[in-house]
């Protein structure tokens, strides 16, 4: 009996302030929707470090003929220099370093040669004019500074290079995207928490003598507000579920079929990351309906 009054209370309710549980419902999907975006994008950015980070090397550049390097000063890196060097990784960098390669200027002017068959910006170059180099593949890729530190001044190195260096501002532009998504969502959410305190101001006004009634037979607080509580619990919720279905379809439609297809060598977010995310999404609409509700409610319904 409770339980057919409190629906019956709750769909008169939404009947009542239908636009307004449509703007509440509206809202909190846009805002969601940008939380969502953020947390995909952070998600995104995860994938593409562990993917990323792995591949890329350090690159010891040895010294070329004409460098001003003082670490240069005896001209191009000797084998001497050049073994040397390899020690030091050997010993003192045993725990940092996985794998050494030694790429000669035969080696680089062959890869300069597939990637640039034409010469680069209209100059081709020629195997003297090619740097030798060692690439090292590192166990933990967030240690370049130890193998910076300790390579860095060594006779015969002209420079150490950290090739995630490269990605850096991709990822600090992921992470600006990410921050903006953020900023919009935290805009709108206190929008939808506003709209969802006035659509329960408006219900609570509208059916102030149905109040005091209950009041008057002895009904408890939480009776005479369950009915508001779950008019904004399930307009938010709506907002939120509307939000999963929208990041869902984003990522199938435009990430899964359409630009993983065109750049196949990247990891991407997926329907299953949407999937993780729709929880929390769920859990904040119902927060901020509560949050909203208890606000209200106490100054409107309260015995």
């Amino acid at each position: 009996m409770r339980f057919q009054f409190v629906a019956g209370e709750v769909a008169a309710g939404l009947r009542r302030n239908t636009t307004m549980v449509v703007a509440v419902v509206l809202v909190t999907f846009v805002s969601l929707t940008f939380v969502g975006a953020a947390a995909l994008l952070q998600t995104q950015i995860g994938k593409l470090k562990d993917d990323w980070y792995d591949l890329v090397q350090v690159s010891v550049f040895l010294c070329p003929t004409g460098s001003m390097m003082p670490t240069c000063a005896s001209g191009e890196a000797t084998e001497r220099q050049i073994d040397a060097v390899r020690d030091i990784i050997d010993t003192e960098l045993a725990d940092e370093v996985e794998a050494v390669y030694l790429e000669t200027k035969a080696d680089a002017y062959d890869a300069f040669t597939e990637r640039y068959p034409n010469g680069y910006q209209g100059t081709q170059l020629t195997e003297d004019d090619m740097q030798a180099s060692l690439r090292l593949e590192l166990a933990d890729p967030e240690q370049f500074a130890v193998v910076s530190d300790v390579l860095t001044g060594r006779d015969g190195v002209e420079l150490v290079e950290d090739q995630r260096a490269v990605f850096e501002p991709l990822f600090r532009t992921l992470n600006v995207a990410t921050l903006l998504a953020a900023g919009l969502a935290g805009v709108m959410l206190l929008a939808a928490v506003l709209l969802i305190t006035t659509t329960i101001r408006l219900s609570a006004v509208s059916r102030r003598k149905e109040t005091e009634i209950m009041r008057l037979v002895g009904a408890s607080n939480l009776f005479v507000q369950l009915p508001f509580l779950l008019e904004g619990a399930i307009a938010a919720v709506t907002g939120a579920l509307l939000a999963c279905l929208g990041l869902w379809l984003a990522v199938r439609f435009l990430v899964t079929d359409w630009l993983e297809r065109s750049v196949d060598w990247v990891a991407y977010v997926d329907s299953g990351d949407v999937l993780a995310v729709a929880p929390f999404l769920v859990l904040v609409a119902v927060a901020l309906a509560a949050v909203s509700s208890v606000v209200t409610l106490n100054r409107y319904t309260r015995i």
